[in-house]
Formats: C-alpha cells, structure tokens, sequence
C-alpha cells in the first residue's frame, strides 16, 4: 500500500497571529532558491531583498544573517526574483517546528539564536502549540 504524504501546511506553521492586515507584508526573495513555507527569513540591506537568514554574514547579503520573518507560503525563486507573502511582526505565534532554516543554522545554539532574533519583532516560535 502507498504511503501519502500531505505537504505542510500554513495551519501547521501559524497558530496564532494579531489581524493578518498587521502581521503580514509582501516581501521580494532573492533569486537562485525554492523557499519552503516557514522559511526563516533575513533582508539583504543593499537590495531589500529576503532570502534564508544565514548563521553567519554573507559578503553580498550582509543584513540577512538577522533573522526578522517567516515566509507564509512556498515560493519558488529559482529562476529569478519573486514575491511571497511573509510574517513580519507580531504578535504572533508559530510553531517551532514548522520553522525552515538556512543550511549553515545547523546546529542547536544557532536555531536558538534565530529564534531568539525572531521574537524581537514579534514572532514567537513555541514547541507546544
């Protein structure tokens, strides 16, 4: 018998959030990425742009490595720039393990951080939710 596997979903990720009109923006993703829903964002300060908010500064992205939103929707980036719908600000709560994390945030201290970085805007990521 196959075995089906649903895709996750926004209700998986998003528990709780003030009024969408608030907490949510339209963001610019940088190219060259498929970003999965729950993709723990940084904004490149030199373009705006967001892309997946790395452990460390990136030369050419620098400002991304502060974690400052969620993507609230896959968006397929891979062959240029493209829009997506993102939390920006709280309050609101998500669960922690729905959250998408650069490949470099590999490591416990380093997810913690990000969190850590995200709840200064509002989004508070709970285990228990």
């Amino acid at each position: 018998m196959a075995v089906l596997t649903a895709s996750p979903t926004l209700g998986d990720l998003l528990k709780f959030e003030c009024h969408p009109s608030y907490c949510r923006e339209t963001a610019t993703l940088k190219a060259g990425t498929s970003y999965p829903l729950g993709s723990v964002l940084g904004r490149i300060t030199a373009s705006g742009e967001y892309r997946l908010s790395p452990a460390a500064e990136v030369v050419g992205d620098e400002g991304a490595e502060v974690a400052l939103a969620v993507l609230l929707q896959a968006v397929d980036a891979t062959d240029g720039v493209a829009t997506g719908l993102i939390a920006a600000r709280g309050p609101v709560i998500l669960a922690e393990g729905a959250l998408v994390f650069d490949p470099s945030v590999d490591s416990a201290p380093e997810r913690t951080a990000k969190i850590t970085q995200l709840a200064t805007v509002g989004l508070v990521a709970r285990t228990t939710v």
